[in-house]
């Protein structure tokens, strides 16, 4: 298989990040700890590699809503868990060399191509549109709408991490990146990215079934991330 020592350290990043995920989507606000590894990960592995791990965030929350919250797990989601699971595995095991990126610039260059903006804008008008125009009437009866928002939004936010990971971690090598104001713009959408996500993501787990959200949630935002990553990375 030969995976490089980057994308080793992005495994094990993204394994204990799924794992303090998990558990925070049980005490419901995000557990700081699981995010910083999540986005740390993102700095050295591809986000083909690291998303499809949240599966594990998934199942780690289903079993414990199980004996927790007491929300039962009926054979479909364990089938669900079992085929998330899967699924990662062959997309991790799969999961190509990433291109070596030496400024933000570089991924600004990408994040800011015809193929990329096309992407961005339309998940930018579709947010809009589900805010403005579903979330008043179906968001409390469809969970599709406040799941949709984070996934979509999410998608974005991974590529802005990604972004700014790198940006860190080649200052901590030496070449400080925040002498770009690339690197403050991606620092401003991670951040409004990610509180527009959890959000809506509380919404969402306030008002469904935290054992339903979490596979939709993941099978949409891995989706939506794996698309956003072919497009911006050409993966």
């Amino acid at each position: 298989m030969g995976m490089s020592s980057d994308n080793i350290h992005g495994l094990v990043l993204a394994v204990s990040s799924s794992i303090f995920i998990g558990s925070s989507f049980i005490i419901k606000k995000k557990v700081i700890v699981g995010e910083v590894a999540n986005f740390a990960a993102y700095a050295y592995a591809p986000a083909i590699l690291v998303t499809p791990l949240g599966a594990l965030s998934i199942i780690f929350s289903a079993v414990l809503a199980h004996f927790i919250l007491a929300e039962k797990l009926h054979i479909f989601g364990v089938l669900g868990c079992v085929l998330c699971m899967v699924g990662s595995v062959s997309i991790v095991l799969h999961a190509p060399q990433e291109r070596l990126i030496t400024s933000v610039k570089q991924v600004w260059h990408l994040a800011t191509e015809p193929g990329f903006l096309v992407y961005a804008c339309i998940v930018l008008i579709v947010v809009a549109v589900l805010i403005f125009q579903y979330v008043p009437h179906y968001g409390k009866t469809h969970m599709v709408v406040y799941v949709g928002i984070c996934s979509l939004m999410g998608s974005l936010t991974v590529m802005s991490v990604k972004a700014l990971g790198i940006a860190l971690k080649l200052t901590f090598e030496g070449s400080n990146q925040f002498i770009y104001f690339e690197t403050w713009f991606f620092t401003v959408v991670v951040i409004g990215c990610c509180l527009m996500q959890i959000n809506y993501l509380n919404k969402a787990l306030d008002t469904f079934n935290t054992a339903v959200i979490s596979p939709v949630y993941y099978v949409m935002f891995t989706s939506f991330t794996i698309l956003a990553s072919m497009i911006m990375f050409k993966g």
